[in-house]
């Protein structure tokens, strides 16, 4: 079969293995922070297959983990949705305010236009990559699905899971003009997964799905205090709602959306102020990472919300 490529870290330098994989899943995948505690004895290898709208990656890795930030998203985004299927080993993923642990016959997805943190100990798994446009589901309703166990072990998903270990296995049997052919089969089947795992979850209450949406968009929150552009109108599009029924989400609570946002951000900056291990690092620096991106408008906010400046309130501690 054409369009099979085979990486492996054994095939460059020791010193150079961490860095030339963090690069290759940079290109291959989307962009994305790696980290390992065994960068400087790192080991990994990945075929990619290439069959038409979908791409079929088997790889085996040692531990790691990798981030999708929103700073990254800003800087590409493919718009892929990335299936992951560990045949051997585990993969934690934290995606949309929910986080999962997933093993053997246990599939699952995220969004690269969405920030998601996965980590996995020695991982042997299949990867699949699939363009969000090829998948006849609407944004909100795949994101319902968002680090969600997908079953491998009946079903679309026994056959999804068969044909796709059949291919990390062996691609011989299968000609040049295969390719496109097996990738709309995959798209197919797994189409059919995803709209069979929301068929199920359709019993639930108008009311019992708009909270649990809304813990997920205050976790989001949560994850993404330290961007300096994170917003209403952001969040809505990260959520793929508009931003008026967002606002109708949190309509009955005792302050708006953006001053919630204002007041966990001061909250944390003061935590960070109040903390005698931080007081080598400057004040703009705490505020920055909370996501104030302007000095004086922070210094101005905080003494306003507490009544002193951040410099008079650190002397406290």
């Amino acid at each position: 079969m054409q369009g099979v490529t085979v990486f492996r870290t054994g095939d460059v330098d020791p010193a150079d293995r961490f860095d030339y994989w963090w690069d290759l899943m940079s290109k291959t995948l989307c962009l994305m922070d790696l980290n390992s505690e065994r960068a400087a004895q790192f080991q990994a290898e990945t075929r990619v297959l290439e069959l038409g709208p979908v791409t079929v990656l088997p790889s085996i890795v040692a531990p790691m983990s990798w981030r999708r930030t929103p700073r990254l998203i800003r800087q590409s985004d493919p718009e892929y949705y990335h299936f992951s299927f560990p045949i051997t080993g585990s993969v934690s993923v934290t995606q949309a305010g929910r986080e999962a642990v997933h093993g053997p016959g246990e599939m699952h997805m995220v969004d690269t236009s969405q920030p998601f943190h996965c980590v996995t100990s020695r991982l042997h798994a299949v990867g699949l990559e699939v363009p969000r446009k090829v998948v006849p589901l609407r944004k909100e309703k795949a994101d319902l699905l968002l680090t969600r166990r997908l079953p491998g072990d009946d079903g679309y998903g026994s056959l999804l899971a068969q044909l796709l270990g059949q291919l990390a296995k062996d691609t011989g049997p299968y000609g040049p003009a295969d390719g496109p052919r097996l990738g709309s089969i995959i798209v197919d089947l797994l189409s059919a997964l995803l709209a069979h795992v929301l068929d199920r979850g359709t019993s639930l209450p108008l009311e019992s799905r708009r909270r649990t949406l809304s813990l997920r968009i205050r976790a989001f929150i949560e994850e993404n205090l330290d961007d300096p552009e994170l917003s209403p109108r952001s969040i809505a599009e990260a959520h793929h709602i508009s931003l008026s029924y967002l606002h109708r989400l949190f309509q009955h609570e005792e302050e708006t959306l953006a001053a919630w946002i204002r007041r966990r951000r001061l909250e944390r900056v003061r935590r960070d102020l109040a903390d005698p291990a931080l007081n080598d690092t400057p004040i703009y620096a705490l505020a920055a990472r909370c996501g104030f991106s302007c000095g004086s408008d922070f210094s101005r906010t905080f003494r306003r919300t507490y009544g002193v400046t951040p410099r008079e309130f650190r002397r406290r501690y």
